[in-house]
């Protein structure tokens, strides 16, 4: 199915990766946007974005929405490459934590602010790997690298259970991974 005419009306729903491109494992989120862009199309509704590192600027992207999925790496117990996915609440359940570092990408005051002014999304899914690595450097290790697949089974269920089915193309072109392509080869 070809995709390339596709428009957007008004988004209702939103996949957004979050991640550095040049921190290693960080890249997961963008990575898995590029997945899905390459192997799936979306219902009109339905918006694909890599938001890079957006600290407190992930505001704007989660309100007015019905619902979102983000996908992203965690900090959590368990081994690289294990999922974890958390909901509305769970990401809610915590008070919000002073941010540390450019990397944290401020979800729950986000979704705080968004529910405060009445335009926070009703839905949240938050899909999420255990990374191996984040630190300077390009490419995903491989352990995070085979989360890619059930991770974007894990974005096309949520999708279906919201009534937003993607469809796949056939065939898939590779995902436009550019940053990979772009990095000096290490021997």
């Amino acid at each position: 199915m070809d995709c390339q005419g596709k428009t957007v009306t008004e988004a209702r729903l939103a996949v957004l990766g979050l991640g550095n491109i040049l921190m290693g494992d960080d890249a997961w989120g963008p990575y898995l946007v590029r997945v899905l862009e390459a192997g799936y199309c979306f219902p009109e509704d339905v918006v694909l974005r890599d938001l890079g590192t957006p600290g407190l600027d992930l505001t704007p992207h989660v309100t007015g929405l019905e619902a979102i999925v983000l996908v992203d790496t965690v900090l959590s117990a368990g081994v690289p490459g294990e999922l974890r996915q958390y909901r509305k609440a769970d990401l809610l359940r915590r008070p919000p934590s002073p941010r540390l570092n450019a990397h944290d990408p401020g979800v729950g005051e986000a979704l705080l602010l968004a529910d405060a002014m009445g335009l926070g999304p009703a839905e949240v899914l938050l899909v999420g790997v255990i990374p191996e690595r984040i630190a300077p450097g390009v490419g995903l290790s491989a352990a995070v690298r085979r989360a890619l697949e059930p991770a974007a089974a894990a974005v096309l269920g949520e999708l279906s259970r919201l009534g937003r089915p993607a469809v796949p193309r056939r065939p898939a072109p590779p995902p436009d991974a550019w940053w990979e392509a772009a990095a000096p080869a290490h021997g």
